[in-house]
């Protein structure tokens, strides 16, 4: 095990991460938030500063650590495995942030992320270059993996919660000292022994640390820099999940496009208001949020915690669950054909059985199929008027 590491760099290392980490997952979170247009570029934005935290991180460990004198660092792999890197924290990011992120696609994106963050680190190891023989611990090779993958488990389960401010600079710690953890563990497990006659370990074009310095730290400037931009708050993100509720009397009155109304009624005798279904749904747009009649909608997808509003025409982004705009809606004219699924009967154009369940066609100026579950088949039927054509 090394001795005599840096403490000051240590705890730069550490910090570092954090940092990478908050501002990485903090653009991540944002994914789901905005229209589809803007997703590609904060998903790029969002791996290039984990990777670049990450990286950093490891780097940052490796000038800390006392290695031997005439060490330098073999450019190739130190370029490879800050590629390694970010390709494999896009790949996790993307596959979380499409789709149901179920137990199973979200504990695949940790696998992959944390074998990727080891594989990163091994591959910058070995592009140390010096008089002197690598050796690895096996324990400590698994006990980094074990590591890695639960730090990566962690930082997408934050991500996946939406998690702010408090909350999310909880999780970017925990997932900092995770990484570096993983680092040093590894580190541990690194032996330098010496080497045969003549024998030198790593050949190719080489950088000395002191430029490898330069490098990282431009890039600590570059993370600091994103996690300052990453405070800003996301004015659009919070006038979406404000709008709903913004009662009818104080809403401006020069407001191009006024929220949703909610009127009250007696329940029951019992007095208690409750809301009627709001005719319409808001959906995000690049200038902001705009609101959709309900005649126009013809299906609603469930994506995580927020929804995909399709007008017949293209998907928009919906802060509203799957759940509250089925609550919204008239029932007597939408039906929840799919766990994930809300469709509108009146637009139904076509339906078939297809394996276990079915599939609909919504009609409009762009057609798109639905998948019902096979629970949901008679109920479908029935609202079609299938059922008396079938019996």
């Amino acid at each position: 095990m090394f001795e005599g590491h840096d403490p000051y760099l240590v705890a730069l290392s550490v910090v570092i991460a954090i940092l990478g980490g908050y501002t990485g997952f903090g653009l991540a979170a944002r994914i789901r938030g905005t229209p589809d247009a803007s997703h590609r570029v904060l998903l790029a934005g969002a791996a290039f500063f984990l990777a670049i935290g990450i990286w950093t991180m490891h780097f940052v460990g490796m000038l800390a650590a006392p290695l031997p004198p005439g060490t330098t660092y073999l450019v190739l792999p130190t370029i490879i495995s800050f590629l390694i890197c970010a390709l494999v924290v896009g790949i996790s990011l993307f596959f979380v942030s499409t789709g149901e992120p179920t137990l199973l696609r979200v504990m695949s994106s940790a696998v992959l992320l944390g074998v990727g963050i080891v594989s990163m680190h091994y591959v910058g190891m070995h592009g140390l270059a010096g008089p002197f023989a690598m050796r690895h611990d096996a324990g400590f090779v698994a006990l980094s993996v074990l590591i890695a993958i639960a730090a990566a488990y962690g930082g997408l389960r934050a991500f996946l919660a939406r998690q702010g401010g408090v909350q999310l600079m909880l999780s970017a710690i925990a997932f900092g000292i995770a990484v570096s953890g993983m680092h040093y563990t590894a580190m541990a497990g690194m032996h330098l022994v010496a080497p045969g006659e003549g024998h030198r370990h790593g050949e190719g074009l080489a950088a000395s640390p002191q430029i490898l310095a330069l490098v990282v730290a431009l890039l600590c400037f570059v993370i600091a820099a994103g996690f300052l931009l990453s405070l800003v708050p996301d004015g659009r993100k919070k006038a979406a999940a404000d709008a709903p509720l913004v009662p009818e009397e104080v809403a401006p009155k020069a407001e191009a496009i006024p929220a949703p109304r909610l009127r009250a009624m007696p329940l029951g005798g019992v007095g208690q208001p409750r809301p009627v279904p709001a005719p319409r749904l808001p959906v995000e747009g690049a200038d902001g949020t705009h609101f959709i009649d309900a005649a126009d909608i013809r299906s609603v997808r469930a994506d995580a915690h927020y929804t995909k509003v399709h007008d017949g025409t293209r998907e928009r982004m919906c802060p509203w669950s799957i759940s509250e705009a089925e609550a919204q809606l008239d029932p007597s004219l939408f039906v929840r054909v799919h766990r994930s699924h809300i469709v509108a009967i009146p637009h139904v154009s076509f339906v078939r059985k297809e394996g276990d369940g079915a599939v609909i066609e919504l009609d409009g100026p762009s057609p798109h199929r639905v998948p019902v579950s096979r629970a949901k088949i008679a109920e479908v039927k029935a609202r079609l008027g299938l059922n008396r054509r079938h019996a």
